[in-house]
Parts: C-alpha cells; sequence; structure tokens
C-alpha cells in the first residue's frame, strides 16, 4: 500500500526528472497535482493527452502516472495501458453507478463476481487471482490495501479523466497489494473556468443514479472539485425462487479535492471521501433455502478515507515529494442468523527524492504501511500488520530506440517478515514498432478475506495458522505496430504462483462441526496467455477488437497432475464499433465472447456454457444536454435459466449458492440526460 501512494508522489516529483530525461528541463512547467507533466507539451485538460508530428500525422501522446517516474506511455519501458476520457464517458452511460463496465471490457482484464449474493466482484489481470489487484485513486490507496470486493462497486466514473494498468507484478513500485497489477484512477483536473455536469440515470430494472461532479478555481493558486452521487437498486429474483438475484441497495457517495500550485512550482493535492451504503441480498421475504431455513444476507457499510501529495522542486533537477492516505471502513454483516460487526483501517506515509542526470531519471523513497481488521465478533481474526519498506527505480535511455526500467522495493512486514520485489523493464522502439518486455516479481501478504469467506463470513472458519506469503514471478513481452489509423499488438504473458491461499474442509470424523481452513496449496499455480489487441479508426468510426487466450491450472489436491483453474476462460474475445460525431450523436455495438470454463464445488456441472453479452448505445446532443439509451445483454443470458443459483444444501463454508460463471442480470435497458455546463 505503502507503494501505491508513493507511486503517485513519485510521478508527480519526475516531473521534471522523468518526463524526457535527456530533452532540455524547464525549470518549472506547469504540473497538475497528482500527475506529471512532458515539460514539452501542452497538456490538454480532460482526457489529458495531447499530440505531436510524426512524419507528417498527428500522433498520440498519453501522459501516465502509474509508473513511477511518470512517464509518455509511448516511450515508457513499463508498459501502461490507458481508458483514456472519451471511453470513459462512453462507459459512464452505461454504468454511471460503479467503474465495474468500464474496466470489464479492456483486453486481458476480467471482472469476476465474487459474492451471488450481494453480487460483489473483484478484478482479475491475466488470470491472476482479483485479490492481487491493487485499486488506486490518484496513485492513492483511498480504498485500502486489500481492497474489498465490493469496494469496485462502490466507485462512480464521474470525475474520471482516465485510467491506467499495469499487468503483472508492480510490488516493486507498490508492495505486496500488487503482485498481480495496478489499476490507477484518474481523476479530472479543474480548468481555469467553473464547470461541472448532473447526469440522471434509470434502468429497466428499477435502478437509479444521480451523479454531479463541479470544479471551479479558487484563485490564482488554488482550484477545486467536488463529486456526489446517490446510487439506488431494488432486489430483482429474476427466476422467482426466493433467492434474490440482483442484490438490493441504496448507496450515498461524496468526494471534494483541493489543489494548489506555489509560484515556486510547488503541489499540494487533498482529498477526502465518504460513502455509506446498505445492500441486501439472500433469501426474499418469506423464502426459505433448501434447508427449510431463512437466509437474508446484508451488508451495511461506511467508509471514510482521506489522502494528501506535496511535490516541492529542490533546484534545477530535484524534486522531493510527501505523501499519505488513510481509510477506515465500518461493516455490519448478516448471514442468515449470524451478525459480524468489523472495521477494516489501511494508513500510508510515504516520502520520496527524484531527479536526473543526462539520461539517467531515478527515485528512491521511504513508506510505511499499516493494514488493521478488528472483528466485534470474531476477534481470533483481528490483526495489525506493519510493513515499513525502501523503494527505487531508475530509468535509462540507452538511445533514441532503446530505454530500460529497473525498480526494486524491499518491504519488513510485521507477520511475513522481510520482502524482496524486483523488476525489470525494456523498451525497443525503431520506426513503428515497439516491443516490450518484463520481469519481475512480488509477494502477497495472506489474509481471511479471500472470495468464499466475503461470501459467507467468518464464522465457519477456523483461526489462521501456518500460513506463509503468497509469491509470484510474472514475465511479458509485447510487439506493437502503428501504421496509418491502425494499431495492432500481440502479447504473451506467463505467471508463476507458489503459496496460493484457498479453504479446504476440516477432517472433523465425529461430525460435531462444520468448519474450514485457510492453507497454502501445494506445488505451483501457471499462467500462459496471450493478447491480440486492433485499433482502427475512420474519420468519425473507431473499431475495437481484442481476443484473450488463457491456460491457467494447479496442482491437484490429490497429487493427480494439474487441473484447470476455475473461473478461468481459455478463450475470450471482444469487438466495439462506435460512431461519434462530437457534439452531435454517438452509435456503438459491442461483443464479448467468453468461452467454457472449469467449475469447483458446483453440483450442476463441472464446466460452463460458452456465452456472448451483446450491447447497444445511443446518444443524441443538442448544446449542453446528451440524451442517452443503452441496451446491455441482448441475448438475455442468465446463468439461472441453466441452473439454479442455490446449493442444494449449504457448503462448509456457510455459504447457499454456487459461483457465478455467467451473467446473472438478464436483458436490461437504462437511459437517462446528462447536462454540462461551464469549462
Amino acid at each position: 500500500m505503502l507503494n501505491k501512494h508513493l507511486t503517485m508522489a513519485l510521478a508527480i516529483l519526475l516531473t521534471h526528472a522523468t518526463v524526457h530525461a535527456n530533452e532540455h528541463h524547464e525549470k518549472h512547467a506547469k504540473k497538475e497535482s497528482h500527475e506529471m507533466h512532458d515539460e514539452h507539451e501542452e497538456k490538454a485538460k480532460h482526457d489529458e493527452h495531447d499530440h505531436h508530428e510524426h512524419d507528417g500525422k498527428k500522433v498520440e501522446r498519453i501522459q501516465v502516472t502509474a509508473s513511477r517516474l511518470g512517464r509518455i506511455v509511448n516511450e515508457s519501458a513499463t508498459r501502461t495501458e490507458v481508458i483514456n476520457g472519451e471511453e470513459i464517458q462512453e462507459k459512464a452511460l452505461m454504468r454511471p453507478g460503479n467503474i465495474s463496465m468500464l474496466v470489464a471490457e479492456t483486453g486481458g482484464v476480467r471482472v469476476q463476481t465474487t459474492s451471488p449474493a450481494l453480487g460483489s466482484a473483484n478484478i482479475r489481470l491475466q488470470g491472476l487471482y482479483g485479490r492481487y489487484t491493487q485499486l488506486l485513486s490518484d496513485g492513492l490507496s483511498l480504498y485500502g490495501g486489500q481492497t474489498a470486493s465490493i469496494g469496485l462497486l462502490q466507485i462512480p466514473p464521474t470525475d474520471l479523466a482516465n485510467v491506467e494498468i499495469i499487468k503483472g507484478s508492480a510490488s516493486s513500485m507498490y508492495g505486496g497489494s500488487a503482485l498481480g497489477g495496478v489499476i490507477n484512477l484518474i481523476s479530472r483536473t479543474p480548468s481555469d473556468k467553473p464547470e461541472g455536469e448532473v447526469l440522471f440515470n434509470a434502468t429497466s430494472k428499477n435502478g437509479q443514479d444521480i451523479t454531479t461532479y463541479l470544479a471551479t478555481p479558487i484563485n490564482e493558486s488554488t482550484s477545486g472539485s467536488i463529486t456526489a452521487g446517490v446510487h439506488q437498486q431494488e432486489e430483482q429474483d429474476l427466476d422467482d425462487d426466493g433467492w434474490i438475484d440482483m442484490a438490493g441497495y441504496t448507496r450515498g457517495t461524496v468526494r471534494p479535492r483541493l489543489y494548489w500550485q506555489g509560484e515556486d512550482g510547488a503541489n499540494l493535492y487533498v482529498t477526502v471521501g465518504a460513502m455509506t451504503e446498505q445492500r441486501t441480498g439472500g433469501t426474499l421475504g418469506d423464502a426459505k433455502v433448501p434447508d427449510g431455513s431463512q437466509y437474508p444476507q446484508t451488508q451495511d457499510t461506511l467508509r471514510t478515507d482521506a489522502g494528501f501529495i506535496y511535490d516541492q522542486p529542490i533546484g534545477e533537477v530535484l524534486n522531493i515529494n510527501f505523501r499519505g492516505s488513510t481509510m477506515r471502513q465500518e461493516h455490519e454483516h448478516q448471514y442468515g442468523v449470524v451478525l459480524e460487526n468489523d472495521t477494516h483501517e489501511s494508513h500510508l506515509i510515504e516520502s520520496s527524492l527524484s531527479g536526473y542526470v543526462d539520461e539517467l531519471a531515478w527515485v528512491v523513497g521511504v513508506a510505511h504501511q499499516t493494514e488493521k481488521f478488528d472483528s466485534d465478533t470474531y476477534n481470533e481474526f483481528n490483526y495489525s500488520y506493519q510493513t515499513p519498506g525502501l523503494f527505487s527505480q531508475l530509468d535509462y535511455q540507452v538511445n533514441d530506440e532503446i530505454s530500460l526500467s529497473l525498480s526494486a522495493r524491499s518491504d519488513w512486514h510485521s507477520e511475513y517478515g522481510t520482502q524482496f520485489s524486483p523488476r525489470i523493464s525494456m523498451l525497443y522502439s525503431p520506426d513503428n514498432w515497439s516491443v516490450r518486455g518484463a520481469y519481475g516479481k512480488g509477494f502477497f501478504a495472506p489474509s481471511p478475506f479471500i472470495e468464499d469467506i466475503e461470501e459467507a463470513g467468518l464464522s465457519r472458519l477456523a483461526p489462521l495458522e501456518n500460513l506463509n506469503e503468497e509469491t509470484a514471478t510474472t514475465a511479458s513481452v509485447d510487439f506493437t505496430y502503428l501504421f496509418d489509423s491502425v494499431e495492432t499488438s500481440v502479447t504473451f504473458f506467463a505467471s508463476d504462483i507458489e503459496n496460493v491461499t484457498e479453504l479446504a474442509v476440516i477432517d472433523d470424523p465425529l461430525n460435531l462441526s462444520e468448519q474450514v481452513r485457510l492453507v497454502n496449496t501445494p506445488g505451483q499455480s501457471k499462467i500462459r496467455g496471450s493478447e491480440l489487441l486492433l485499433r482502427y479508426r475512420w474519420q468519425d468510426i473507431k473499431v475495437t477488437g481484442s481476443y484473450l487466450y488463457t491456460d491457467a491450472s494447479k496442482e491437484d489436491e490429490y497429487g493427480n497432475g494439474r487441473v484447470p483453474l476455475a473461473l478461468t476462460p481459455e478463450h475470450s474475445a471482444g469487438a466495439v464499433i462506435m460512431w461519434e460525431e462530437h457534439g452531435s450523436h454517438m452509435v456503438g455495438f459491442e461483443a464479448y465472447y467468453t468461452g467454457t470454463q472449469h467449475l469447483e464445488d458446483n453440483p450442476y456441472r463441472d464446466r460452463s456454457n460458452p456465452y456472448w453479452h451483446l450491447g447497444l448505445l445511443a446518444q443524441i446532443t443538442t448544446g449542453s444536454v446528451s440524451w442517452f439509451i443503452n441496451a446491455e445483454n441482448l441475448l438475455d443470458v442468465r446463468q439461472t435459466k441453466e441452473d439454479s443459483l442455490l446449493l442444494p444444501e449449504q457448503a462448509p463454508s456457510g455459504r447457499w449458492t454456487t459461483d457465478i460463471w455467467s451473467r446473472n442480470d438478464g436483458f436490461t435497458v437504462n437511459a437517462g440526460v446528462r447536462i454540462q455546463f461551464g469549462g
């Protein structure tokens, strides 16, 4: 977690140092408080990209901050995929209440439902487990070091400028919470005029959203913004079996931000946030589960957070950066007759120094991360992890075509001891080609909150004993070719994970109690795969196509060779066609294919069926008002058409549902209006 926050910090302070180490450095280029600026480009304020001429054509240059040194995405040795502002605006019309749709339709990214009762989900990058993905906001871990699955569904995309994704181990930059990669949500920065928007949305499944964004300069050196939203969904039992298929919720969010720039080049960014939600699932009304009992499942959440980043130039080539964040999340859970109350806390403080010398850009820093869990009901699971860390990164521009990035981090975890996480990346970019390679190692500190426990609670979990940290080695190489209006790329990736934690049933010959234990699985989980991507733009039409192949397996618990990882499709693909004329209209069609998946502990089947997800989006804009309508899941795919979501009997962990391997919402239409003003 420390690592994540310091990433942001470093990105800022390396504004001077890393953007172009071999170019002339202006003493003070205007910087956003939470991201680096290319010293020789003028930053576009909303989608944060610019263009330069290359062979007579405009080439998009996108500044990224997820890598420590804040390079232009096409020039960075660390591969960072960017979802730009245009795509965010499109996805915000489809799902205004949360970011699940936004990230789910990115190649190599899978949003996996972890709780069929409450609808929670996490993000899997290139087949790695979702708990290994670090979710950041402007480089700060405002949602906690180990983001709870439900957190993904509580973040509206209203104020996002872009999203940055690093796949593969990023522990060298962000610590143990980033074993599988990083998703960094970059917020809009206020322009020099007051601006804002209001969005109203309603769905055919009786859901409603109201979101607002307001930003304004306060004086010559200070500006601010505020984002707020109210979201509601009525619970839905789509197959009339008495079990809620779509959890109901009522949620409110608010987040103000403050930006300050000093005359000497100093920058300060401060944000606070609050979210409250009441979420309901389980049995509906007087309905009962197969054992004849009612099983309501609810979760009430109150989350508050705060963060800051301060960046100060020192002379011509040095920057010092300080950053910190704190998060507190209070939960009240109900699992049938079991009530659980608990609190999660996460705190980070970090400082770093960066600079550049000729072709070298570097950063060194220290950080301290705290993770706490306090249960009023099951205090045997309480923990307080302290993790001081030391990190560094060096970027070296060998020549105009070759650059290297070396990063390393040492963490001293209070429970799991010393952890060393290195990463090396290389970029070779002759003419219109770019070839990147990366190799890294990292770790993850186990906690009780794997997917099954989030679904069923702690009541049947035995106290944690003799667990080792989860570790992974990841590697990738990608080839990208640009010509005219076409971008093509292919990526090959591999991951080896050891000491994966999962639930095991405790043998009890006397059958006195049903309990499960968290254990490290033997052997390695291995993931191999490739991604293909094609982007084409012709006038106002853009086409995107992607394909992902994943071969993921683990050792069989009985020693009978290897078995596929559950809920990991071998083949998946997607295509999006969008016709847009800014200020007038937009029409889009999308199609996504998900292949068969291996299933575990499912009494109805061992393999899932493949399925297609189709969607249509249309928007008409007149002046500052945009009317939109979006149809999702045109084929009305729903898992409960194939099998019951309910298990015939309660699982040893306490859960009453199978995993969701398909969609569970059916055909849905949403429509609304977005009103923009100012700017």
